[in-house]
């Protein structure tokens, strides 16, 4: 189908170009493999008319993408003839929908995140960096069906106010107010991840309190906010 006419065709390559870098650096951190994963940016369908973003296509592994394959979506879930979005485009399209002061979504299937996922974990207080997420927990929300709308609606329900969540049996989410933003939270997650799932082979497990939990939210007032 025919879209309205987007942003100026360079802003857009430009914005393409750097989502076709990040989903490259996510698979040179070993934090997606193949296909696996997506990235967003929201964007202007015109320059007085509804939001909508640029999304990473389905099934084309990093390595293969160009400025071209990024797909273009409105917040109707319409897109460009010929280019296929990911299959999770509902939870890129709802969380623009519901948070108007995030630019940019990220999806993968990192290791360590994936495993406390399967294990249908939440990542509670064991270390301070937790609140660069926004809360005290990384929360994770239920299983649902990959690409379905019920996956949606729980990752945004498990996100509630917060930058990152779990999906269970599935891997991460990390949002931000722009790409660095969310790739900074990406990358941070799964190493705590890694951190929370080596502290588990111990057995020995202490948490932070909600009271050191909110001086640290404190000190991270304006964390990766710039």
């Amino acid at each position: 189908m025919s879209l309205p006419e987007t942003v100026p065709a360079t802003a857009r390559i430009e914005l393409a170009n750097r989502i076709v870098e990040a989903s490259r650096l996510l698979v040179s951190r070993g934090m997606n493999r193949g296909a696996s994963g997506n990235i967003s940016v929201r964007n202007k369908m015109t320059p007085s008319a509804m939001d909508g973003f640029l999304i990473t296509p389905s099934g084309i592994d990093p390595a293969k993408m160009t400025s071209d394959t990024i797909c273009q979506m409105n917040m109707a879930g319409e897109h460009e003839k010929n280019i296929k979005p990911s299959t999770e485009w509902r939870i890129h399209r709802d969380i623009y929908l519901a948070r108007p002061e995030i630019n940019a979504v990220i999806h993968t299937h990192s290791t360590f995140a994936t495993t406390l996922a399967c294990m249908q974990l939440d990542v509670p207080p064991f270390h301070y960096m937790i609140a660069v997420t926004g809360g005290n927990t990384i929360p994770c929300a239920p299983y649902a069906l990959f690409g379905s709308q019920q996956l949606s609606d729980t990752v945004l329900d498990t996100l509630g106010n917060g930058y990152a969540c779990l999906m269970a049996h599935h891997g991460m989410v990390t949002i931000g107010n722009h790409l660095d933003h969310a790739m900074s939270i990406a990358i941070e997650v799964e190493s705590l991840c890694e951190q929370y799932w080596r502290i588990l082979q111990t057995g020995h497990l202490k948490l932070l309190s909600e009271e050191q939990m909110n001086e640290v939210h404190e000190k991270f007032r304006d964390y990766f906010k710039k």
